[in-house]
């Protein structure tokens, strides 16, 4: 007992000894600390998630696919114009040694196709041909994860809702458009919000219809309409932010 009392006394006095040196330091030191011991109480999967697009995992194509999706919006959300890439001669006068000429020209690789419709011509309101993009796989494959860091790293605030929850097409529709025509109302937060709408393929065929007609709505539509129901139709105007859909069974 003497023992075990000697012992508990000299770590006291250690313990002691190292608070005070600490509290000589400056304390900005202190930050880092706290963020440690908030980091030993929260789970794994939140405490190693990728929080910058160098630190993702899933597939490289499917990221610079989807980054590059983002960025089409650039010309309508911020007002940037699209920059055209000039063609590099010596890459299309020397085709590659592997493949043979003629197969060059009859057939495309899938890389090929969805570099095309990316590098697609953008709308008569400057957004791009496909106002949806929509991330499928097995649950756990970092859809979720992708989705948030991508919209993170292209300058938006990430909305998300669930499609399976909102089972009412009204409930659906109302937080579709809150989510695409209004700002982040955090005040703080003065970026533009890009919706992600999980599990799609929970979401019943109204909810899919709503989501349908305000991809497809035109400018001007229902001006023709006359009385109270030309109020309420024109109150619903283009889509003019990306939504990011994602679903496990395609």
């Amino acid at each position: 007992r003497r023992r075990v009392l000697e012992a508990s006394q000299q770590l006291t006095e250690v313990i002691n000894s190292e608070t005070s040196t600490e509290s000589l330091e400056p304390r900005g030191e202190a930050e880092p600390a706290d963020e440690e011991e908030s980091e030993l109480h929260c789970l794994w999967v939140d405490k190693f998630t990728p929080r910058r697009y160098m630190e993702l995992l899933s597939d490289d194509y499917t990221n610079r696919c989807l980054l590059k999706w983002l960025k089409l919006w650039d010309t309508v959300v911020f007002g940037k114009e699209k920059v055209v890439k000039k063609a590099k001669p010596s890459s299309e006068a020397r085709p590659p040694f592997s493949q043979p000429k003629e197969q060059q020209s009859k057939w495309k690789t899938k890389m090929q196709l969805t570099e095309e419709v990316l590098e697609a011509e953008l709308d008569q309101h400057k957004r791009p041909k496909y106002k949806v993009a929509l991330l499928c796989g097995p649950p756990g494959l970092g859809k979720t994860t992708l989705a948030h860091v991508i919209t993170k790293h292209a300058g938006y605030n990430a909305v998300e809702m669930n499609a399976s929850d909102d089972r009412s097409p009204e409930v659906f529709k109302t937080r579709i458009e809150a989510a695409t025509q209004m700002k982040s109302v955090l005040g703080t937060n003065e970026k533009p919000n890009c919706l992600i709408i999980d599990e799609i393929d929970g979401a019943p065929a109204a909810s899919i219809n709503v989501l349908l007609n305000i991809i497809h709505r035109k400018d001007g539509e229902g001006e023709a309409a006359a009385g109270p129901g030309r109020r309420r139709r024109r109150e619903g105007g283009l889509l003019l932010r990306p939504i990011i859909c994602i679903c496990n069974d395609q």
